[in-house]
């Protein structure tokens, strides 16, 4: 036909069919045979299936392709099917030649299919494939040697793993003597009292830990300690949890809370220390198969002994060592970590990471865990004296805390924390960024010291605990490991925290403003910098002085905006390095006349806060050196009015002490002209009344000297170039009225004058780099000012005395000359003449 009556159908059909053809021609004879039913290659991919395609004929009813003679492999491997082990059946798989939208559209293409739909008589039979099951397998000295060597950060971390490991089974015999399931046991057993005993030997190199814990037998100890990342503990947890419904009321820990270990692997921390590793154990009883009851054990002490090179032996302990209900691990340290074997190492070991076991813990003899873990407690149980020791203790400190933070949050897990405020940081006395203060906890096991993932930076002042059972943890028990839920748990935290903050701002005010702020107002300006979350709260902690205030009276930003008029809908602040410079600053003039308070900042952290801040309660916070200040006009038109009534009642200078409209006009210009490399714009403006001019809408003076100091310690010059400078000029002082006389008469004093004027308003704002540059300017003014004084005073000595003229008592007109000397005409005009050039 022609191309143009060439219909898509009638396209889509040809196109598929010169694929089939194609793919036909592709098969080898093998693959074409065993289409036709009588031959099946081994290692074959099956790619095609008896369905019928979209063009109306039955397709092969299996293609495949032998290994020798695949030409599309990657192809063929996307097509497996991994239910049924990587073999489809026949007619489970079909390839598409072409689109079925286009099979739809044709009515006799239809009619095809319906025809030469498969049946269940016309089903290819289902080919049974052989499949083989395999379990993975681990070169277990390698995995022992990675779990051993390459788990753990700090080698310490093995003393805090067989301690929770002996706290474990400890917690295992108190579970089910207290459930009473403990058969067959005498009074001696039952008097033994629940603890850890620590040994060290310096002379054999050897650390022994030992508990009075359940013990274990043959199996058990196979069972548990042969085989790497079973973990005896969590199986003993799944076991209570199991029984949980039937006897809640009866069991002590129904859910296994004070199990620690859960991962199976902390026993073979031991090995990272010791080149040999025995455990002496003795059951107190085993699980009956009821798994209701323990009975009685019969085993004698046994030994367990392994160097860590994947092997270990298990025989009956020797009749000379003696091993009592419970189990003790003996590990015989390498030569080179002799250290561990010291009785001073281990006790600071046990404190930082063990001291909150909650079993006694005696080394050498001597108790080491002698402080509660005061924060699982009901707050209103503990006393001072005890929050007292606590927080000596986690913050290393001999001062007495500003405040207690003792709280339990559910959501988004289950967290008990308690939290310290000191009475004083230490940043304050250059000694360097403090760290993080608040520690990391799981089940009374420390997890991670000084951790800065639950709480934010500018939270290191806080001094404290975090515990949670409920937290994902690293395989080695040293981090958490579930990233957003850490991140839920610190918005939460902080949340606690900046609630307690309110309350004591609004309920204990003074000791707020006087103690805490003064202390730790730095920290809140720096989370407002950092921590955007909480910002709004933070805003809502700070305090400034005003220029409504006197010297040291702090204001909230709550209380300035209580202050507001009504037609005010900006919060101004400004810059200065101290009070007084504030108020002389004449940005802040404006402000005065129009009855505007002003906040004052005096650190270049302050500035940040504005800077991050922008708004607080729904008003934008304002520099008092930008020009769009809404000052009212009532006020510069008032200012106006009055100078104008005291020029006329004589009170001011004339006329020429301001400049008219059209004069500013041409002032400025010229000003912009003459300065053209420092002034991009100059305007009149009426916010000025004893200033002669500002700079207005120039970056901060104290973001420009942080950024010299950054740059010169980067190794930089610091001289940073000065953008050209908006300046706003007052038409109405003397200065500008002067310097607008004499820049027809002096241009060059005139020009002069104006780069001093320029650079007042630099100062004023601080954006002047370096103050010396104006040395040889002032000295010229004031030379100029020296000789203009000392001419004049030379030019009064040197006049003629006027003729004194007074009247005698007849009235008569009596005239005299100093000194009696006559001078003659031609010298007195000589000397005029003289006067007039001087």
């Amino acid at each position: 036909q022609p191309q143009s009556h060439v219909t898509p159908q009638t396209e889509t059909k040809r196109n598929a069919m010169m694929q089939l053809t194609a793919a036909k021609a592709a098969l080898s004879p093998c693959a074409r045979r065993w289409a036709a039913g009588g031959c099946r290659s081994r290692g074959s991919l099956l790619l095609n299936a008896g369905t019928t395609n979209p063009i109306g004929r039955r397709s092969l009813s299996a293609i495949t392709l032998p290994s020798g003679h695949h030409r599309h492999g990657a192809g063929a491997a996307n097509n497996i099917d991994a239910r049924t082990n990587g073999i489809r059946r026949p007619w489970e798989n079909q390839i598409l030649f072409a689109s079925t939208d286009a099979a739809k559209d044709d009515d006799a293409t239809k009619d095809s299919e319906k025809d030469d739909a498969p049946t269940k008589e016309d089903k290819p039979p289902k080919v049974d494939v052989p499949k083989d099951e395999m379990e993975f397998q681990a070169e277990t000295r390698q995995l022992l040697d990675i779990v051993t060597h390459s788990l753990y950060t700090d080698k310490e971390v093995f003393l805090r793993e067989l301690v929770s490991n002996a706290s474990d089974a400890l917690e295992k015999l108190r579970h089910v003597q207290a459930t009473g399931t403990l058969s067959g046991s005498g009074e001696d057993e039952e008097s033994v009292p629940l603890e850890i005993r620590i040994t060290t030997d310096e002379a054999e190199n050897t650390l022994t830990i030992t508990d009075t814990g359940i013990g274990m037998t043959k199996d058990e100890l196979v069972s548990n300690l042969g085989t790497i990342a079973r973990s005896g503990s969590k199986a003993f947890v799944k076991e209570m949890q199991r029984k949980v419904e039937g006897d809640l009321a009866n069991d002590v820990d129904p859910y296994g809370q004070g199990i620690i270990g859960k991962f199976g692997v902390g026993f073979y921390s031991g090995f990272m220390v010791a080149d040999k590793v025995d455990v002496r154990t003795k059951s107190a009883g085993k699980i009956s198969s009821d798994g209701d009851s323990i009975a009685e054990s019969a085993d004698e002490a046994i030994v367990w002994e392994s160097t860590g090179t994947g092997k270990y032996s298990v025989s009956p302990l020797a009749d000379d060592i003696r091993q009592d209900r419970g189990t003790s691990v003996v590990l015989h340290l390498k030569p080179e970590l002799e250290q561990y074997a010291n009785e001073s190492t281990i006790e600071t070991i046990l404190k930082k990471y063990s001291n909150f076991v909650g079993f006694p813990i005696f080394l050498n003899g001597n108790r080491v865990n002698t402080i509660d873990a005061i924060w699982l407690q009901d707050p209103k149980e503990v006393g001072e004296d005890k929050h007292s020791a606590f927080y000596k203790y986690v913050s290393h400190a001999y001062d007495e805390p500003l405040s207690t933070i003792h709280f339990r949050v559910d959501a988004p897990l289950d967290i008990k924390a308690l939290f310290y405020i000191p009475s004083f940081h230490s940043e304050k006395y250059g000694m360097g960024r403090m760290d993080p203060g608040v520690s990391l906890y799981s089940r009374k096991v420390l997890i991670e010291a000084k951790s800065p993932h639950i709480m934010p930076d500018w939270c290191r002042f806080i001094k404290g605990v975090v515990d949670s059972e409920d937290l994902p943890l690293s395989i080695s028990r040293e981090k958490p490991q579930d990233t957003a839920l850490v991140g839920k748990m610190r918005k939460a935290l902080t949340r606690k925290l900046l609630s307690t903050l309110s309350k004591m701002m609004k309920k204990e005010t003074t000791k707020y403003k006087d103690e805490f702020y003064k202390e730790y107002a730095f920290f809140l300006k720096e989370g407002i910098c950092q921590d955007h979350e909480s910002q709004e709260a933070l805003s809502k902690l700070l305090y400034f002085e005003t220029s409504k205030g006197m010297a040291g009276e702090l204001v909230s930003l709550d209380e300035y905006v209580s202050r507001m008029p009504p037609e005010q809908k900006e919060i101004y602040y400004l810059f200065a390095p101290s009070r007084e410079l504030a108020l002389q600053s004449p940005y802040l003039e404006g402000f005065l006349d129009g009855n505007r308070e002003v906040i004052f900042i005096f650190s270049a952290i302050d500035d940040f806060v504005m800077a991050n801040l922008k708004k607080f309660e729904g008003r934008n916070l304002v520099s008092a050196d930008r020009s769009e200040v809404d000052l009212p006009e009532k006020d510069g038109e008032k200012n106006e009015e009055g100078k104008d009534e005291k020029e006329e009642d004589g009170e001011s200078s004339s006329s020429d002490s301001k400049l008219s409209t059209e004069e500013a006009k041409e002032f400025c210009n010229w000003f912009q002209t003459t300065l053209s490399s420092k002034v991009s714009a100059c305007k009149t403006t009426h916010r000025l009344t004893s200033s002669p001019a500002v700079v207005t809408d120039s970056e901060s003076g104290a973001m420009r000297r942080m950024m010299r100091i950054v740059e010169t310690q980067e190794g930089g010059a610091g001289a940073m170039p000065l953008p050209k400078q908006t300046v706003e000029i007052n038409p109405n002082h003397e200065i500008i009225a002067g310097i607008h006389r004499l820049k027809d008469a002096d241009p060059v004093l005139a020009k002069v004058l104006a780069e001093q004027v320029l650079d007042n308003c630099l100062v004023a704002a601080g954006l002047l780099d370096d103050g010396r540059s104006m040395l040889p300017r002032l000295n010229d003014l004031m030379l100029c000012v020296v000789k203009s004084s000392v001419d004049k005073n030379e030019f009064d000595q040197d006049t003629v005395p006027m003729a004194e003229v007074s009247k005698d008592e007849d009235g008569a007109v009596e005239s005299s000359v100093d000194e009696g000397i006559q001078e003659s005409p031609k010298e007195t005009k000589d000397e005029d003449a003289s006067k007039d050039k001087k």
